[in-house]
C-alpha cells in the first residue's frame, strides 16, 4: 500500500477502482452525463465509463460548461466518485462543489504532486480521505 498526501480542492472521503489517464479530458463534448461514458473519440479512454469509479487525470480541458455536465453527471449518479488531478483545475472543482451545495452529493476534487500522481495506476483501489487541511490517498495495487 502507498500513502500520498494531496491538497483537498473539494473536501470529501471516496473510494473506488482508479481509471487513470495522462491525457486531460473535457466534460463538456467529453462524456455523457446520461451513462457516464467517455464519448470524446480521440481520447484515449473512449468508451470507458467514469460512473462510481476514481478519475485520475492531469486536468480537465476546455469549456466552463464542463462544470456543467460534471454536475449533470453528479445528479445522475454517473459521476467518478471522486477525482484526483495534478493541476489545480477550477472547472471541475466548480462542478464538484455545485453538487455537493444543490445535490448535496460529495465528488472530492484532490490535486497530487506529479511525482505522486503517477503512482496510481489503472485497476487500483483508491481511497481517498479528506480533512480540509489535507488529503491522504491510499493506493492498493489489486493485480
Amino acid at each position: 500500500m502507498k500513502q500520498l498526501w494531496g491538497q483537498p480542492l473539494v473536501d470529501g472521503n471516496a473510494s473506488g477502482i482508479a481509471l487513470v489517464t495522462d491525457t486531460p479530458l473535457s466534460f463538456w463534448g467529453g462524456v455523457d452525463p446520461g451513462d457516464g461514458h467517455i464519448i470524446d473519440k480521440r481520447h484515449p479512454l473512449a468508451g470507458l465509463s467514469i460512473a462510481g469509479r476514481m478519475l485520475v487525470l492531469p486536468s480537465g480541458r476546455g469549456s466552463c460548461s464542463a462544470s456543467g455536465v460534471l454536475l449533470e453527471s453528479i445528479a445522475n449518479g454517473t459521476a467518478p466518485v471522486g477525482i484526483i488531478v495534478s493541476e489545480t483545475d477550477p472547472i471541475i472543482g466548480l462542478g464538484a462543489i455545485l453538487g455537493e451545495e444543490l445535490l448535496g452529493r460529495v465528488v472530492p476534487v484532490v490535486r497530487l504532486e506529479l511525482g505522486d500522481w503517477v503512482e496510481i495506476g489503472n485497476g487500483d483501489s483508491v481511497e481517498v480521505r479528506s480533512n480540509g487541511m489535507g488529503c491522504l490517498v491510499e493506493v492498493r495495487r489489486l493485480w
